[in-house]
């Protein structure tokens, strides 16, 4: 079976990630027939950058995507356009996923677990 998968690129404590399509039986690291985009999870935001095109077809000829790029591409096609950035080619997207600061994130929990005043 073919299956869509993240292949781990970079150094040490660095990762980098490419959006391949390969055999399923391979190593995670070997080989693969085609890169369709690129995946930089430490980059602030984390930038995303896929060929949707060729996603499709691959898709359409039975290839199946793993859980990490399913996620990827759900947040991808979701995003908000302001967070889109212009194309690098006519066929690929980049897109750039915010996370949530943490004084965000810490702020959000305290008013939810704050008591409410009538």
């Amino acid at each position: 079976m073919v299956a869509i998968r993240l292949r781990r690129a970079g150094s040490k404590k660095r990762p980098f990630f490419r959006v391949v399509v390969t055999d399923s039986r391979a190593a995670r690291d070997s080989s693969f027939v085609e890169i369709l985009g690129h995946y930089n999870p430490r980059s602030r935001p984390a930038v995303v950058q896929v060929d949707k095109e060729r996603l499709d077809q691959w898709v359409k000829k039975g290839a199946q995507m793993s859980n990490s790029v399913r996620t990827l591409v759900a947040r991808h096609l979701t995003a908000p356009p302001a967070a889109v950035s212009a194309p690098v080619s006519a066929t690929a997207e980049t897109v750039v996923m915010a996370r949530p600061t943490e004084a965000a994130s810490a702020g959000e929990s305290a008013a939810a677990s704050a008591p409410k005043q009538s």
